[in-house]
């Protein structure tokens, strides 16, 4: 028994050390636009899109296990890997695309920060530049260790969202059956919020920064078992908290007929007459600690795979002199967004923030296939590479994705009203 003991508690030793780019990246999906999707989907289709999260998990499950493979395996990033396997051409466009990408994301979520911080009474005019200020000196004075450990924390207040959801007293019956028994409509609103749910699951820098975290950590193949359990217990965290968040709107908005809502801001005051005003704090503050968490770590992943993609030195552990063009650029991307969320109206970041969604679903394609072509190298991966079993999941999932992802760009032409995900 003692053995087993002590069998078990050298397990998890080495667990809560290999801990962590998993968790993380799979929580910084629900960043703002995420909270703002799943709102829309609770307040405007009840429990009715519940279902769509099980799929969901998975196909996020089977991406990002497969990018953290390639990390534990080949020891470099994706940016990396893509330079020396289709050149620097390509990497070059890749970057630049991405790069312009994930400006209109950070931009986003400065945006969900003054959103979420107003229900407070707190002024954009405050707050931007000081989260803007906070997140700068966390990454640029850090070491990687600290920093993977704030993430950590962060991660663990989107209890609030839970804390919330039961605050609403839902029917539990009602969602528990919905997420398990699919019900479909053919109406054209229902399928545009289910592909914005499908659309904000994976993201192009997603992918990038994952690997790099894996990289820069420093997890070895013999961890690689518990670094697939990392990612796997952080892509269902991240849909537990959707569920929560889906299931309180859907029990109060949407019950009452108070919609539509605009932002998830929107969500935390309509929840205010209906769950009470504890309820709607904690929807609130889980918005700002997303969107603040979120504004971390975007432009920590472009700053991450442009400086992979273009061979310049990068990483938290540098100093500055060490890696300047990495952390010149992190410094930009949080400077530039904040600025445009401070002195740009709502009406004038919406276009913005909808290009970002349109370059981010033109570019997941492209990065899907080049994952995938890479994770079945036998040369670059050995025994590690795709199963064929694994590889029809995984071929299947990032087909679909493809598809959703090509429709939602199409429908952005034509529509101001595409969800702004993540």
């Amino acid at each position: 028994m003692k053995r087993r003991l002590r069998h078990f508690r050298t397990r998890l030793l080495i667990f809560l050390a290999v801990v962590g780019p998993g968790i993380i990246t799979a929580n910084v999906d629900n960043d703002a636009g995420g909270i703002l999707t799943y709102s829309q989907a609770g307040a405007g289709f009840g429990y009715s899109l519940l279902w769509t999260l099980i799929p969901i998990t998975i196909a996020l499950i089977v991406v990002q296990e497969m990018v953290a493979r390639m990390g534990v395996v080949t020891g470099k990033g994706l940016a990396d890997l893509i330079r020396e396997e289709y050149g620097f051409r390509t990497t070059f466009f890749l970057m630049l695309l991405l790069l312009l990408a994930d400006l209109g994301n950070t931009m986003s979520e400065f945006a969900g920060l003054a959103s979420g911080m107003s229900v407070l009474g707190v002024s954009r005019y405050v707050v931007v530049p000081l989260g803007a200020l906070i997140v700068w000196g966390l990454v640029v004075k850090g070491t990687y260790r600290i920093v993977e450990r704030v993430f950590l924390v962060a991660c663990l207040f989107y209890v609030s969202y839970p804390l919330s959801c039961f605050l609403a007293h839902p029917r539990w019956a009602e969602p528990l059956k919905a997420l398990v028994i699919p019900t479909f409509h053919l109406n054209s609103g229902y399928l545009y919020m289910l592909i914005g749910l499908v659309g904000t699951t994976i993201a192009p820098w997603m992918q990038f920064y994952l690997q790099s975290a894996v990289v820069e950590k420093g997890i070895k193949l013999r961890d690689y078992r518990l670094s697939r359990w990392d990612v796997i217990v952080g892509c269902i965290m991240t849909d537990v908290v959707a569920f929560f968040i889906i299931v309180a709107c859907a029990a109060t908005i949407y019950r009452t007929g108070r919609g539509p809502i605009h932002d998830a801001a929107d969500a935390a005051l309509a929840l205010r007459p209906l769950a009470g005003r504890a309820a709607s704090w904690l929807f609130a503050f889980g918005l700002c600690n997303a969107s603040l968490f979120s504004a971390s770590i975007l432009p920590l992943a472009t700053a991450y795979y442009v400086c992979e993609g273009l061979g310049v030195e990068s990483g938290i552990d540098k100093r500055f002199r060490e890696a300047p063009a990495f952390y010149s650029l992190y410094t930009a991307l949080i400077f530039v967004g904040s600025l445009a969320v401070m002195i740009l109206s709502q009406q004038k970041q919406i276009p913005i923030i909808l290009l970002s969604q349109v370059v981010n679903g033109i570019l997941l394609p492209f990065v899907l296939i080049f994952m995938l072509r890479l994770a079945n190298r036998p040369d670059l991966m050995g025994d590690y590479r795709n199963h064929r079993v694994f590889n029809w999941i995984a071929w299947a999932t990032c087909l679909v994705m493809i598809g959703l992802t090509l429709f939602l760009v199409v429908s952005a032409f034509f529509s101001s009203k595409v969800p702004v995900s993540g």
